[in-house]
């Protein structure tokens, strides 16, 4: 399994970018698709998961001005992040999680993903 993401940068406050993570060596849409982040000194954390349709979920802090979404044509998840804070700073990892049972919840927790990329950075200055 391998999954690349891309798309990191150097931004203003109240700036855009988008993160893209091209996942190959998998069945893209068993799985659900995941980004988190780890800004220096802290720990990673959740930000946003979406099912293999159009079911979201996310992290308090970012509901509102990220967006995250998959085409499962090009094996591809997406985090579109809008309205950037400094707070936003943090190197993002994307993730994926089997998708064992057809009702089961969008996973929120790191042991949950089975499958990383290398992480983005992503650094929002004032």
């Amino acid at each position: 399994v391998q999954l690349q993401a891309s798309g990191g940068g150097s931004v203003r406050t109240g700036e855009s970018l988008r993160l893209s993570c091209a996942a190959s060596g998998l069945f893209f849409g068993s799985n659900f698709m995941g980004w988190f982040r780890q800004a220096p000194g802290k720990q990673r954390e959740f930000v946003a998961a979406i099912r293999r349709n159009d079911n979201t979920r996310y992290a308090d802090p970012v509901k509102g001005r990220f967006t995250i979404s998959r085409d499962n044509a090009k094996n591809t998840v997406y985090l579109q992040m809008n309205s950037l804070k400094p707070e936003d700073t943090a190197v993002y990892y994307c993730a994926a999680a089997p998708i064992r049972q057809i009702y089961a919840t969008i996973p929120i927790e790191e042991y949950q993903y089975n499958a990383w990329g290398q992480g983005t950075l992503v650094t929002v200055s004032s």
